[in-house]
């Protein structure tokens, strides 16, 4: 077999194109499934060349997981909304439950890498991950004050527990988005949070707004 012979390309476009290729490997296994031969295979690439970016699986694996995590956070805090005004507290979390299966959908792999951590993730990572959700976790709790301040019949729940309960029930939408499509697809996902949200408000009509 002809060795293979990958034109050169600046380090980190590169870098990139590996970390890519990753991602397409990902799409059919599991990260402790992945392997060097697969990544190079993926990117058409001899293993002296995906060797010369990542010494090692462990040092690929750390840098896909950080690119990916980060692009992730990236898209959760533009879904977040800003003002509830518009469309009131619960059409407004509807809303923000509808854009965030629409990116998880979009890239699948990616976000079964962060909504289903596996056990053979890095450390570091795994305190990346706690680290960001806290920020958004955050982001959160500001957004249930603003709802329970703007909804009378929400005036009794604590909105710290109200903030963790809205992002445990996104992110378990979002893992049921990946992890069984056909069962739970995006449509089935986003009914049953428009009328959860409703009856969380009393069954107030906002988020059809």
């Amino acid at each position: 077999m002809a060795r293979k012979y990958a034109p050169r390309l600046p380090r980190e476009q590169r870098r990139e194109q590996l970390l890519d290729a990753a991602m397409t490997v990902l799409a059919d296994c599991q990260l402790h499934e992945l392997s060097m031969e697969a990544v190079a295979e993926a990117a058409g690439v001899g293993k002296p060349v995906l060797y010369t970016v990542f010494r090692t699986r462990g040092e690929l694996v750390a840098a896909l997981l950080r690119r990916e995590h980060g692009r992730g956070i990236e898209q959760v805090r533009a879904a977040m909304p800003d003002d509830l005004t518009v469309l009131g507290p619960t059409g407004a979390y509807a809303a923000t439950v509808s854009a965030f299966l629409h990116v998880v959908l979009e890239n699948p792999t990616r976000w079964r890498l962060i909504l289903t951590l596996p056990d053979s993730a890095p450390r570091e990572y795994r305190d990346a991950l706690r680290s960001a959700r806290g920020l958004i976790l955050a982001q959160a709790e500001e957004l249930a004050k603003a709802g329970i301040a703007l909804t009378p019949a929400l005036a009794q729940l604590d909105p710290v527990l109200l903030g963790h309960t809205m992002l445990s029930f996104a992110e378990m939408l979002g893992r049921l988005a990946v992890s069984d499509p056909e069962t739970f697809p995006r449509d089935r996902l986003e009914t049953f949070a428009r009328t959860a949200m409703s009856l969380a408000g009393g069954g107030s009509r906002d988020y059809a707004k």
